[in-house]
């Protein structure tokens, strides 16, 4: 049995990312933690001055987010009733983060499904700043859904790799989890970026691989979001998973360089790896 962790805001890119997870573990046994966390100091004092009387604070926020979970658990036992899934809703007053990280701890959590924006500001128009939290600290993998993207069968799958970063066996359980299950092509894009010093593979990660259908690929001297981009409108995926190692190069990736200025936007599902 999975436990996989579905944050939510109720918005929409958060509703289409649980809608993909549905999709995604389809004759799988699995249970959904959807978890809504609020930090009520984010509320406006408007919010208390209309609440019930002897109401506090905290009992208006929870039944009204008590009410929206209850509501988006309903949808999703409606949309799945000929599998075997179980939806355990969690409403937590702190911040994001924290509220995350003890879900993925209590629950052994596998993998967070969530949508990639949701904010506005013009560092943020990709991944919102929820996702960009949880990617540089939450202690699982990501899978990232761009807004408004519909499930695709999954029949092949990027990994982007650099050695610049050890690859690590337990996290290439979940891709290979996925590959398996439907029977997608493994694209392999190995990238040598400018002035990067890289090293040589640590043993032969192609023998984890062993039995799925691979293809490998190389690309030099070309910034890692570039890279990626063009290699997938000339080659279709449905999937695309990487290593980030440390926050200096998920910046420098998602963000663009100094330099350079050119960021990733994602045209898939990104399932990140922290190393």
């Amino acid at each position: 049995m999975k436990n996989i962790l579905l944050p939510t805001d109720f918005s929409k890119n958060s509703k289409n990312a649980i809608e993909y997870s549905l999709k995604l573990f389809e004759g799988e046994t699995v249970t959904f933690h959807i978890l809504n966390s609020q930090k009520p100091t984010g509320y406006m004092t408007a919010d208390v001055l209309y609440g019930a009387a002897g109401d506090s604070v905290y009992d208006g926020i929870l039944n009204d987010n008590k009410k929206e979970l209850e509501k988006l658990i309903r949808h999703c036992e409606s949309q799945s009733e000929n599998e075997n899934f179980t939806f355990v809703p969690k409403i937590d007053f702190d911040n994001i983060v924290d509220a995350v990280n003890q879900a993925v701890s209590l629950n052994n959590i596998e993998l967070i499904i969530m949508g990639t924006n949701g904010a506005t500001g013009a560092e943020e128009v990709v991944f919102g700043s929820n996702t960009l939290k949880l990617i540089r600290k939450a202690n699982c993998p990501i899978l990232a859904i761009p807004e408004g993207y519909v499930y695709n069968k999954i029949e092949s799958v990027l990994l982007s790799v650099n050695y610049q970063y050890e690859l690590k066996t337990d996290a290439l359980a979940v891709i290979l989890d996925i590959v398996r299950k439907h029977d997608s092509t493994l694209k392999i894009l190995e990238i040598e970026e400018n002035n990067v010093e890289v090293n040589s593979p640590k043993g032969n990660y192609i023998d984890l691989f062993k039995g799925i259908n691979i293809e490998r690929f190389c690309i030099k001297n070309i910034p890692s979001a570039v890279a990626i981009d063009a290699f997938t409108q000339l080659i279709p995926v449905q999937l695309h998973a990487m290593f980030v190692e440390r926050k200096s190069f998920l910046d420098r990736f998602i963000f663009g360089s100094e330099t350079s200025k050119i960021s990733y936007s994602s045209r898939v599902p990104l399932l990140i790896f922290r190393n």
